[in-house]
């Protein structure tokens, strides 16, 4: 119960809407932009079988979208997710072609920026 000043209208109540629900995409880009969004369907879960299928479907894009991309090589960063480690998904970047940039285990607090290798200099600085 809200309570109001006596003598006023009581506050106006809002009907509460259903929302439209949340939606999952994964998104693949490079320093020239996005190279594919996949939308998941609703119910559907990302396994191993799933990632490979968007995998293939991610050569294709740059083939498309990036001429000459995938002969110099395609480096994918990812995060330590079940999925990118599954015995499915591992030989599906192999057969792509893909190379990983691993996140370090377990942390949630560094940026993969933060970890890219020091140059001499910053060595010397940093000790």
């Amino acid at each position: 119960m809200q309570g109001h000043k006596k003598g006023t209208a009581p506050p106006k109540k809002f009907k509460v809407s259903q929302s439209a629900g949340k939606l999952m995409a994964t998104v693949f880009w490079d320093s020239e932009g996005i190279l594919l969004i996949d939308y998941k369907d609703k119910g559907v879960s990302i396994t191993g079988e799933y990632y490979a299928s968007i995998l293939e479907r991610l050569k294709e894009a740059i083939k498309q979208k990036r001429r000459g991309k995938l002969t110099k090589g395609v480096l994918l960063l990812h995060d330590n997710a079940p999925v990118h480690k599954s015995r499915v998904a591992l030989p599906a970047l192999l057969k792509v072609g893909f190379d990983i940039l691993n996140h370090p285990p377990y942390s949630p607090d560094l940026a993969q920026s933060d970890i890219l290798p020091l140059s001499k200099n910053e060595k010397r600085a940093a000790g």
